[in-house]
């Protein structure tokens, strides 16, 4: 537990992106690169998170608490999301 009060805060870059909850998906525009971007209801969650900031123990947690998955799958999950949203420059740490 007191490695957590350590770990990597990651939050949404509100310069980077904008976005919408439509029903239970986001729709957002990447700024930086001028694309529209759809994340469903997994992505969702993990999304909401990410605009007020969370930990990657916290995004998995919020995926094995909502849907059948476990820590393991949700891990991979939240790694490949967290990569992707890096990658387009849309994360702050």
């Amino acid at each position: 537990m007191g490695s957590e009060g350590c770990a990597t805060v990651y939050r949404l870059r509100h310069d980077a992106v904008t976005w919408r909850e439509v029903d239970d998906e986001v729709v957002a525009l990447d700024l930086v690169n001028s694309q529209y971007l759809g994340v469903n209801a997994a992505g969702r969650v993990l999304w909401m998170r990410l605009a007020s900031g969370a930990t990657e123990a916290q995004l998995i947690e919020a995926l094995t608490g909502r849907f059948d998955v476990t820590p393991e799958g949700a891990r991979v999950d939240v790694r490949l999301f967290l990569d992707n949203a890096a990658h387009r420059g849309l994360l702050e740490e």
